[in-house]
């Protein structure tokens, strides 16, 4: 007897699921259009909040983008949690969309194996639309899922790859919804799909096995699968006794202990080259600005007006701190040490640290003027410890956590 040939992905007859076609590929369709509308403007946001035309690029890892950054604006400094927020909202929200598109991929497979690959221009830049769609979703998500767990396994940049691969990403979307946008509308409308000779979009399997699930029960699935990650992920923004919940949250680094100094570290002493020595009696902070310099030990820093600021440390992997209690100097009133207290510029801060990304950082003068910008040397009531910052560090409100610099050696005012 002669065996049958197996059918091959490029044949109608491969697909046989009953629950593709149409209706559901919309539905699915309208959640990502709203999702991956909110993941780019918060993602446009966080680029922002670095401020990166600052003191010539300084806080730029992604100085050849040209137009790309055509929208941006001064970062504010209030409200406090305003980065948290927006940061929060980016990953939660990415994480979350995770079932809904690896739902929609399965729903649309066929079409990626369809032959011929286009049977008319309007077909082949649509068919273009859905490759350079399909590889930017797999390739952002990918990417800011590694970013979040800090698995840097890919090459580059992660600024560089998220931030040039979001724009790719986005026009190939914007192309796809303008394509697809009127059968999106009418599949809606409609209660039921069409029959396989009928379905001019391809999905509706010609030959389909028995269900095995509703199409409904699809849909809960993937709403259940979101609804988890959703409650596994936010708590790492949310803080309090959520934070409990934050099972996906990153949970590298060094265990910060108890009392005041207790919340997240990101980046150790030791892991970015700081000594002993470099932060003992020795370490002085030098401030310049206007054509003069000072340099002060960390006791004179403690004799001058101390305020005190709570505020949250909010990073771009998504997770944030409660408000914490900072005490220190203000850094307007450091500015008037070098006779810039009237309007004080912006200041490139620089630190102790050896290597690494935002070893320099700027603020714009805004933040530096801001009565809740400090020189930290105190959290919570208790010394800073080495990891978060001893002898000295930044904290500004509403700024991603990367400006918040540790272990502070140079202030140079007029520079940011």
């Amino acid at each position: 007897m002669a065996s049958s040939r197996p059918i091959p992905p490029t044949s109608p007859a491969f697909w046989r699921s009953p629950l593709r076609g149409p209706r559901l590929t919309a539905l699915l369709g309208v959640v990502l259009l709203a999702g991956i509308t909110l993941l780019f403007v918060t993602g446009l946001l966080s680029y922002a909040a670095y401020n990166p035309d600052l003191a010539g690029g300084v806080n730029d890892q992604t100085p050849g983008k040209g137009l790309l950054g055509f929208y941006l604006f001064s970062w504010p400094t209030g409200p406090r949690w305003l980065y948290r927020l927006t940061q929060g909202v980016h990953v939660t929200l990415g994480v979350v969309l995770v079932p809904v598109l690896l739902a929609k991929l399965w729903s649309v497979i066929p079409k990626l194996f369809r032959m011929p690959p286009a049977r008319s221009a309007g077909d082949a830049l649509e068919r273009l639309s859905l490759l350079l769609l399909v590889g930017g979703a797999l390739f952002e998500f990918v990417t800011g899922l590694l970013n979040v767990q800090l698995a840097y396994l890919f090459p580059g940049s992660f600024y560089r790859l998220h931030f040039y691969g979001a724009w790719v990403f986005i026009g190939a979307f914007v192309a796809h919804v303008v394509l697809r946008m009127p059968r999106t509308v009418r599949a809606l409308r409609e209660r039921t799909d069409p029959a396989a000779e009928d379905d001019e979009t391809g999905l509706v399997a010609v030959r389909p096995d028995r269900p095995t699930v509703s199409r409904r029960g699809a849909l809960g699935l993937v709403g259940a699968g979101s609804l988890l990650l959703l409650v596994t992920t936010a708590g790492q923004s949310l803080g309090g006794r959520w934070r409990r919940t934050a099972l996906l949250a990153p949970h590298g680094g060094a265990d910060p202990g108890g009392g005041p100094n207790g919340f997240q570290i990101n980046k150790t002493a030791a892991a970015v080259g700081i000594r002993a020595r470099d932060t003992g009696d020795d370490w002085r902070l030098t401030v310049e600005g206007g054509g003069r310099r000072v340099r002060l030990t960390r006791a004179e820093l403690l004799r001058l007006p101390q305020h005190e600021g709570a505020l949250p440390i909010a990073c771009v992997e998504g997770w944030s701190t409660d408000d914490q209690l900072w005490s220190g100097v203000r850094l307007r009133e450091l500015a008037a040490l070098v006779g810039l207290g009237d309007r004080p510029p912006g200041v490139l801060v620089e630190s102790l640290q050896l290597h690494g990304a935002f070893r320099r950082a700027a603020l714009s003068g805004s933040q530096v003027r801001d009565p809740r910008s400090l020189l930290a040397l105190r959290v919570g009531g208790a010394e800073l410890s080495r990891d978060h910052g001893y002898p000295a560090r930044i904290i500004v409100p509403a700024a991603p956590g990367v400006l918040n610099t540790k272990w502070v050696a140079r202030l140079s005012f007029g520079e940011g």
